[in-house]
């Protein structure tokens, strides 16, 4: 794409955005604005008109994910040779290259797990340490060092803060354990995450001549999910800068989730009090989420709209209304989802392209299960770890091999994805999917990863074989995995940044959504935006639900947030009349080789409640068997599809109701 087609496929604003190329920019980007697009166009478009040097422009976001999502895009634009890293990635690599001249040696290994050396510090001092003592004291540490506080300020500043201290600690005392755990490091000669960037500042600030060597490398910058930054990476930030003025920040108050781990949303609401001469652009057009789905984001929100939200408008028209669900229990949601999704399946949508989002991690067990048990293959975020899986090592063993063997003269004529899918075929992968579930599957879902992501590669860019080979690599460093044919279960906090066409928000209870240790009146209000970000995460529908309890009680209502939304109950009397006038109104519609069929559906029922000792609507409503019988399902799938059907009933009774069929269709 020349200069000017890359400007003809953006919206008015993401255009200014791409062309105000010198001087300070705050793109104040709503969720589904297409902020990702704006960037990286706005990048390509200055590299292709000659603006910008590749190799002079920085753009740093906060995961090695979107760092390698970013580092795609511009690939696929043509501007190949900008860096696209993370904070800590961009310091560490400078870090290493001025080392040896500053400091001598190389720079000393970086501990990626802190809990280990937490809990030396913390049995020096007569401190708990037990594993959640130990992974909340990690995580104040954290806090501190992030938000620039020292030893000494820590108990005065935690106590500015409202800070929760963990393990029952006094500010001095966590003030006497961040100060020994910095004593455990230097005596086995290790730093961590944070000193990455607290050294660098440090050599920065002391050393003009390194500080200048690095502002002559880095002249223009694009900093992504700024609402996220924190004092220590302001502050790197601004010494990267010096006393220039090429920077364009990109994010959304309204996603600011991560206050608890030093993030500071004041910095972008505050960008033109920084810069005074600053440019701002705000993208408000949602070209992701149903005008049903961002109304409701809207709405939510509405109730904490700060200093540069923005307030999304839908360009993708209307949709299906967002669904509410009360359930029993934790089990019958759980359940009733996996019937929910297998349902979705049947008709079209495809696995990867729906997600479950809660707010806790110890909420996916139950998920797990029940979709385990139907059956759906499912990935929960942030602990699958894709190129640390042996189907997945082995397939980059045979692609070098063929990449090598084409770069040294045996060109065998073949397209990229006809080069990978031989590759596999070498593995034992085939067309279709094994019919077991379980680890066959799980291997089909990683190799068929592969091979979608070559045809990906090979359609946008032509990419050869040894391209391919070589973003398989960056992924693998980056930790940047190929999507997966498979249901996504992930956290709320987890999910920022990802979208999916179908969405369930999960166990949205009052103790769970706000979380029940939020802290006055702010962390009440980052509750509101976390709630803002799952929704914003769907596309086409979105289903939010939660439970009444878990075993005997039920003692749970719906979150605060959600209340002026949840659909008003009515009277038990009125909705039992309802239900029945519109079931026999339907039936009667019916041929009367369903109602036969119907009936002996309830004579099946009335065994099967005899012998499991329950009423016979536990075992299946009437209007669930009035679907079956006009339906007919040959097959577990084709029952699984029928509302009122989870994966666990299907499980217990899915035979017995297809044999009731068969006998009565004489299949």
């Amino acid at each position: 794409m020349n200069p000017e087609e890359l400007l003809e496929a953006l919206d008015p604003e993401q255009r200014e955005v791409a062309q105000h190329l010198h001087g300070p920019l705050a793109v104040l980007a709503g969720a589904g604005t297409g902020k990702t697009r704006a960037i990286t166009y706005r990048i390509a478009y200055g590299v292709k008109t000659g603006a910008y040097q590749p190799t002079n422009v920085l753009a740093v976001t906060f995961t090695n994910k979107a760092a390698g999502e970013m580092r795609s895009r511009l690939l696929d634009l043509g501007a190949g040779n900008v860096q696209t890293r993370t904070f800590h990635s961009a310091a560490l690599s400078q870090l290493r290259y001025f080392w040896p001249q500053v400091i001598g040696g190389v720079v000393p290994e970086i501990r990626e797990h802190k809990a280990p050396l937490v809990a030396m510090a913390a049995e020096r001092l007569g401190f708990p340490t037990d594993r959640v003592s130990v992974r909340d004291f990690a995580s104040e540490l954290e806090w501190s060092k992030v938000s620039l506080i020292a030893p000494e300020d820590y108990a005065l500043r935690a106590l500015e803060a409202r800070r929760e201290i963990p393990g029952d600690l006094t500010g001095q005392d966590m003030a006497a354990l961040i100060s020994a755990y910095e004593v455990v490091k230097a005596e086995r000669g290790v730093i961590d995450f944070e000193d990455t960037i607290l050294i660098l500042i440090g050599l920065m600030s002391s050393r003009e001549d390194v500080a200048a060597q690095i502002r002559r490398q880095y002249k223009h910058f694009v900093v992504d999910e700024y609402q996220d930054v924190s004092p220590m990476q302001h502050r790197l930030l601004q010494l990267w800068l010096g006393d220039r003025r090429d920077i364009c920040v990109v994010g959304d108050v309204s996603q600011t989730i991560y206050s608890f781990t030093g993030a500071k949303a004041d910095y972008l609401a505050n960008f033109s009090k920084e810069f005074p001469k600053a440019r701002t652009v705000t993208l408000n057009r949602d070209y992701r989420s149903t005008a049903q789905i961002v109304d409701l984001a809207n709405e939510v929100i509405g109730e904490n709209h700060t200093e540069g939200a923005v307030f999304l408008r839908a360009m993708g028209g209307t949709g299906r209304l967002v669904e509410y669900r009360e359930y029993a229990d934790d089990e019958a949601e759980a359940n009733e989802i996996a019937g929910r999704i297998i349902s979705l399946h049947q008709q079209g949508v495809d696995y990867s392209d729906m997600a479950i989002l809660y707010r806790t991690n110890s909420q996916s067990e139950r998920f797990e299960a029940a979709l385990s048990a139907a059956g759906v293959p499912a990935t929960v975020r942030g602990t699958t770890r894709f190129f640390q899986r042996r189907e997945v090592l082995e397939a980059m063993v045979v692609l070098r091999s063929i990449a090598r063997g084409e770069a040294s003269g045996g060109h065998s004529g073949m397209e990229l994805p006809e080069l990978v899918k031989g590759a596999l075929n070498q593995m034992g992968w085939r067309k279709e999917p094994p019919a077991a579930h379980g680890a066959a599957r799980e291997r089909w879902d990683s190799l068929e990863s592969l091979r979608l992501l070559g045809e990906d590669m090979w359609e946008k860019r032509q990419a050869t074989i040894a391209q391919f080979v070589e973003e398989l690599e960056e992924r693998k460093a980056a930790s940047n995995e190929p999507t997966q044919e498979a249901v996504t279960l992930s956290s709320l906090h987890a999910s920022k940044g990802l979208e999916w066409k179908v969405v369930f928000l999960a166990g949205m209870s009052e103790g769970l959504m706000p979380i029940s240790h939020a802290q006055g009146d702010e962390g009440v209000a980052e509750e509101r935006r976390l709630l803002y970000v799952g929704i914003t995460r769907a596309k086409e529908e979105l289903m939010i639900s939660y439970a009444l309890g878990n075993g005997n009680r039920a003692n749970r209502k719906v979150s605060r947030f959600l209340v002026p939304f949840w659909p008003k109950p009515e009277s038990k009397s009125s909705a039992s009349r309802k239900r029945v006038a519109k079931a026999k109104a339907d039936f009667a519609n019916a041929a009367p080789e369903d109602r036969a069929l119907f009936e002996e559906l309830r004579e099946w029922r009335a065994t099967a409640a005899t012998e499991a000792q329950r009423p016979p609507y536990v075992i299946f409503h009437d209007t669930t068997l009035r679907d079956i019988a006009i339906i007919k399902p040959r097959t577990l799938t084709e029952l699984g599809a029928v509302k009122g059907i989870g994966s666990t009933k299907l499980m217990r009774y899915g035979e017995e109701v297809l044999a009731v069929i068969a006998a009565f269709m004489k299949w």
